[in-house]
């Protein structure tokens, strides 16, 4: 029967490193929350902050149960339903853009039963399983444009367009993440530079139809580039400025060793400072010392994922899953870091197992759970 498959052939122990880094993420993420969280309370908490601190808390509880639930599945029991699964979360966001609930100017949420969700982070699960999938279907004729390039690229860039309509920054470390994939995967690297400059077409045409996006990007390059954007607004410290010019002065508040825990004053004046900047609050609570050894902790993730879990993986399947998961947790982490250090334009990204969350804490578990089975049957000696 199925159900007695779910560990499948290996079941031996997990990576711990990958395990314990996460768990620290998550540890690290439940103090930085609480110190964040203040403005949230105070808006839409009644100002009872401890209640969203254990929302917080069960969230993060669902997250690692599922982690721990997809550690001893089977991966390559996922990988049979994962085209199943790709087509349902292209359904879902399709039903965004004609019942989603806006927020932040946008169209990324979906309410079930009174419960929020954004199809995006069930959809990004969806497309890498189903990638890794194909892409050791057709090892034997990987090369091969109708056989194997063609069926790939129609699913990656469905799913790109989907995501992208309502979130163009997840859309882009997705298509970033499916790309190494498939360089890993023998893929032609004319095909994969096909599909890449596809995408940055893509992107500039949803820059060119969203004021809001352009502006967001002229803002970080300082040029104004499209017509349909205000300059006044585009270069005012108070507008689209505001976010990128608090979340340095938070960094620099920091200095080497922080203000202390708890301390911060650019929360009160950072957007979000819970969610899309909570790197420059820890890094002005803990200073350059303490964001260092966050950023350490997904550099761990991504050295072990890649060089242990993914080079030792089991079969095709496991590798090109192991190198999907660790290259999309690895480079949201790092894109959320520069965003809030100002190397990125705004994005919006969460910090993985660190931000408040719903959807993207219980995803990021989900492929952590994954890449911990791949690790069951790995020898990480």
């Amino acid at each position: 029967m199925q159900v007695l498959t779910l560990r499948g052939a290996d079941s031996g122990a997990v990576d711990k490193f990958v395990l314990w880094s996460i768990l620290t993420l998550s540890a690290i993420g439940i103090v930085a929350v609480y110190s964040a969280i203040g403005y949230l309370a105070d808006t839409k908490g009644g100002g009872d902050t401890e209640a969203l601190l254990f929302k917080h808390l069960f969230r993060v509880g669902i997250a690692l149960g599922a982690m721990g639930l997809f550690s001893v599945i089977n991966y390559r029991v996922l990988a049979k339903y994962s085209r199943y699964m790709l087509i349902g979360s292209i359904g879902l966001l399709v039903a965004v853009q004609v019942v989603g609930v806006v927020s932040g100017g946008a169209a990324r949420w979906l309410s079930l039963a009174g419960v929020m969700f954004q199809p995006s982070d069930l959809a990004k699960v969806s497309l890498v399983l189903y990638v890794a999938s194909l892409l050791a279907q057709k090892q034997v004729y990987i090369k091969s444009f109708s056989r194997s390039f063609a069926p790939i690229f129609l699913w990656i860039m469905i799913t790109i367009a989907a995501i992208g309509i309502s979130d163009l920054s997840t859309s882009a470390v997705v298509l970033m993440a499916v790309l190494v994939m498939c360089f890993v995967a023998r893929v032609s690297m004319g095909q994969i530079i096909l599909v890449g400059l596809l995408g940055a077409t893509l992107a500039y045409g949803m820059l060119a139809t969203s004021p809001q996006r352009a502006a967001r990007l002229e803002a970080y390059v300082g040029v104004k580039l499209f017509p349909h954007t205000d300059a006044a607004s585009v270069f005012s410290s108070s507008d689209e400025q505001f976010q990128s010019e608090q979340a340095r002065m938070a960094i620099a508040a920091g200095g080497l060793f922080g203000v202390g825990p708890g301390k911060s004053t650019q929360r009160d004046w950072l957007p979000a400072p819970y969610n899309d900047f909570i790197y420059a609050i820890i890094a002005e609570e803990y200073g350059v010392m303490g964001a260092l050894v966050l950023l350490s902790l997904f550099m761990v993730i991504l050295f072990r994922g890649l060089l242990r879990v993914a080079r030792k993986a089991p079969d095709p399947l496991g590798l090109f899953l192991a190198v999907g998961i660790v290259v999309m947790l690895t480079l949201y982490g790092f894109v959320h870091a520069g965003v809030s250090s100002n190397l990125l334009p705004v994005t919006g990204l969460p910090l993985p197992f660190v931000s408040y969350g719903g959807t993207s804490l219980l995803a990021n578990g989900v492929m952590a759970g994954i890449l911990l089975n791949i690790s069951r049957g790995v020898d990480l000696g």
